[in-house]
């Protein structure tokens, strides 16, 4: 799997996610399997460049390439600007929001929106892949199938973002109309892999190994992303690329395992974050890790009171240490059961979701 002259070490994918998708849950979830990585999305207005927030959306430190960002905006040229200034700081791949279904986003005319003007997205596309053309640094796309039910453009979009040297392009199997409620549909994604010559990528409900490979069979696409089923089970990209090689399932991780991998992510995102913030954003990650697990309700409501992070750490390590007493190994998830972001996130860092466009 190639993006522009980037060899990847497989075709499964980290979706990018607003208020998920750092640096610290992309190193992790590379470690654990995942080919690929997209950062959330980074403002394309330049007065925001040099703000906390996005600084800590765009920092890639010790990050192994190549290096994506994605970037999100509604003017052709402030878009392109946003590609060079990325590219400047080490970006190796700049991909282009076409998908994002948040009010906020949309009621500005970007993410999904843009899919309503497709004269101002193609012109979008043309001049992010013009930036980008001197520094040899490949574009992409990631969209949905289209606004709404009635309004699927996805295909035609694809067309002429391959036509003006777009390297890959991810569809999502919804609509912005759907946000993501409802199920995933595949055959939006199969019509578009079969009418390019470039890469595409299914997205949507991607929650399984059997779901992964009946998603990459049924669509022909060349990879998958997953966004939120890698919610506090990053391990899920090990067992999907497991599974598809030999199709047996691998055992879920132990629980001994969880620990150490929860603590270094903990650790890494106080370090992005610092204390204050780090503490109350790290809370959605507890939250999806103990989702489902014995007691993890219980545990996940008495950590949200916790202040800082000496406390938030002791807890999770006695949660986890009292839990290794009963099983050796974590339960394995039921098909399609996710932590989602809508069930939990919000209860931990409603603010983390939003975006400045």
């Amino acid at each position: 799997m190639f993006i522009g002259p980037y060899a990847l070490d497989n075709n499964l994918f980290v979706a990018p996610m607003a208020g998920v998708t750092d640096r610290p849950f992309r190193q992790l979830c590379k470690r654990l399997g995942a080919g690929y990585a997209v950062s959330e999305m980074v403002t394309s207005r330049p007065d925001l460049w040099n703000t906390l927030k996005t600084s800590r959306r765009a920092n890639h430190d010790g990050e192994p390439g190549p290096i994506a960002v994605q970037i999100a905006g509604t003017d052709a040229a402030m878009m392109a600007d946003a590609a060079r200034y990325n590219v400047d700081r080490g970006a190796q791949i700049i991909d282009i929001n076409m998908g994002c279904p948040a009010k906020k986003v949309c009621n500005k005319w970007a993410g999904s929106a843009l899919m309503q003007d497709e004269s101002l997205a193609l012109s979008i596309i043309e001049a992010v892949v013009q930036a980008c053309a001197p520094s040899n640094v490949p574009v992409t796309l990631k969209m949905r199938t289209g606004w709404c039910q009635s309004h699927k453009n996805a295909l035609s979009i694809a067309l002429d973002a391959q036509d003006a040297g777009v390297q890959m392009v991810t569809v999502h199997g919804r609509t912005r109309e759907q946000g993501y409620k409802g199920d995933a549909e595949y055959d939006t994604i199969a019509t578009v892999k079969a009418a390019l010559r470039i890469p595409v990528v299914a997205n949507g409900d991607i929650t399984s190994p059997e779901k992964a490979r009946e998603v990459l069979q049924g669509t022909g696409a060349d990879a998958i992303m997953i966004g939120r089923a890698a919610q506090g089970q990053p391990w899920i990209f090990r067992e999907i690329a497991h599974f598809l090689e030999t199709g047996e399932h691998l055992a879920p991780p132990l629980v001994s395992e969880v620990k150490r991998l929860l603590v270094e992510h903990l650790h890494d995102h106080y370090s992005l974050y610092g204390e204050f913030i780090g503490v109350r954003s790290a809370r959605k990650h507890i939250g999806w890790y103990v989702h489902s697990l014995p007691g993890g309700e219980t545990f996940r409501q008495q950590m949200n009171s916790l202040q800082d992070s000496a406390s938030q750490l002791t807890a999770v390590a006695h949660y986890l240490d009292d839990l290794n007493m009963q099983m050796d190994r974590i339960p394995a998830r039921q098909r399609g059961e996710t932590g989602k972001v809508d069930d939990i996130g919000r209860l931990a860092d409603a603010s983390a979701m939003e975006l400045a466009v």
